[in-house]
């Protein structure tokens, strides 16, 4: 199985009533939640690892989850709250109002995490639960713990917005990179952790701080896979463009999908892969992404779309 650990909320989405009065929709979502449904609609063995609530939006997390294949059994549930995001749209441009004080995720503490079972290969952690406490402790606790007996994978999906302490964020992400296999940053989380320069020697100063591969996405342009030894890109496939909310979780779930077809789901097959297997990974993962940024929202392909 393959574990995402990370965020689960409610977007509360701008739509207007039958009557005509503004309303919200509620859709489950979550960068690391949105991995966790991508990597189950593409046919892998997923889990899912979060603080959910029992309440009634964290009844709908769990659905959504079951509706798409992925495996909720390792959730911490809580009768806290589920944390809200209000979207407002001006001009397409969204901001946000978070509603996360005390909620199931957020208030997840290292004393939650379950022991995780045999059968889980990989860990994949990200997103915006890992720059507040207590849940940013918990997951980077559970990765120390896990760290050398499973492959690991990190996409930071840098928010600044969400960012109270950047020293003390810089810092635990420059903890769990050096923990991880896989590192996959967009162009400007690589910007954002490095300062400014060309892709590869930002992404190479990455890779000596420890893990085996770093995987950065240049939107419209494509991805790239470094490792000690390679350095391999694979192009964006053509399509409209409706938005980009959920590619690089798509993009996340299509590698993890795509390693796990070739058997190196594990530390030794992975520090040892070549260049096809990597290669197929950055085919999976874009041509996945192409197909979420197709159609409105974060709704991942399934594998027969891509057949």
């Amino acid at each position: 199985m393959i574990l995402s650990c990370g965020e689960a909320l409610i977007d509360m989405l701008p739509r207007v009533s039958t009557e005509g009065e503004p309303a919200f929709a509620p859709h489950a979502g979550g960068a690391v939640f949105n991995t966790a449904i991508a990597l189950g609609r593409l046919g892998a063995p997923a889990g899912f690892l979060s603080g959910i609530s029992t309440d009634m939006f964290g009844e709908v997390l769990i659905e959504t989850l079951a509706a798409s294949g992925v495996n909720a059994d390792l959730a911490i549930r809580s009768d806290r709250p589920t944390t809200l995001a209000f979207v407002k749209l001006v001009e397409g441009h969204a901001s946000y109002a978070f509603y996360d004080e005390n909620t199931a995720g957020r208030m997840l503490v290292p004393d939650d995490l379950p022991d995780i079972p045999r059968n889980v290969q990989a860990l994949f952690f990200g997103g915006i639960s890992l720059p507040v406490d207590p849940c940013g402790g918990a997951y980077e606790a559970l990765l120390i713990r896990e760290a050398a007996l499973r492959v690991t994978m990190i996409d930071p999906n840098i928010r600044p917005g969400f960012i109270r302490d950047e020293t003390a964020y810089r810092a635990r992400l420059g903890r769990m990179m050096a923990l991880c296999d896989i590192v996959k940053v967009s162009d400007e989380d690589l910007r954002w952790l490095e300062g400014p320069g060309e892709i590869e020697p930002l992404a190479r100063q990455l890779l000596v701080r420890g893990p085996k591969v770093v995987l950065v996405t240049e939107g419209a342009k494509g991805a790239h896979a470094f490792t000690a030894d390679l350095s391999l890109f694979e192009p964006a496939r053509k399509v409209t463009v409706v938005d980009t909310v959920g590619a690089g979780d798509t993009f996340n779930a299509g590698v993890l999908a795509a390693l796990d077809l070739a058997g190196a789901l594990d530390k030794t097959a992975l520090a040892a892969a070549d260049a096809p297997i990597l290669q197929a990974c950055l085919q999976l993962g874009v041509a996945s992404a192409a197909i979420t940024v197709s159609r409105a929202g974060a709704n991942p392909p399934w594998a027969k779309e891509l057949e």
